[in-house]
């Protein structure tokens, strides 16, 4: 299964210009924690980074700054982390563990933004399948009960 099978395609994003205060109504009418900050090139939206509630508190609001005057592109992170869409699940994680990063925006072939994916939704096809497999081993035991009946 490939990553871009599972990631979120309903990302919402923002261009770099954007206030740090309108940023976070967003998240909260999305109820999202994160922004992909895009630029639109050609009819596509190619992402240049990310901005996180967390990076919203700890760069501007423990800090006292402004968040009308302050704009997402100047607390997102500068080094921006991204998986492709045919990555599959287990090199996602490996890339997501070796750069300590949460979320990740998926690109398509062409650079755009296809998706994310997020821990938790790693931790939810996880336990999908850890379930499955809890269940090869009850049905085993329920063959073997009745073949020897």
């Amino acid at each position: 299964m490939s990553i871009g099978e599972i990631c979120t395609r309903e990302v919402v994003t923002v261009p770099a210009s954007t206030s740090i205060e309108a940023a976070a109504e967003l998240m909260r009418r999305h109820h999202v924690g994160d922004l992909v900050v895009v630029e639109e090139r050609g009819g596509k939206q190619i992402p240049l980074g990310i901005v996180t509630d967390r990076d919203i508190v700890v760069e501007v609001v423990a800090v006292g700054l402004d968040p009308k005057v302050l704009s997402v592109g100047e607390i997102m992170a500068q080094e921006l982390v991204t998986g492709a869409e045919d990555d599959g699940i287990l090199d996602t994680l490996q890339i997501m563990r070796a750069k300590g990063v949460r979320r990740l925006p998926i690109l398509a072939e062409d650079g755009s933004l296809l998706g994310i994916v997020t821990v938790d939704d790693l931790i939810e096809v996880f336990a999908e399948e850890l379930t499955d497999l809890a269940r090869v081993i009850s049905r085993g035991r329920a063959r073997e009960e009745k073949s020897r009946i």
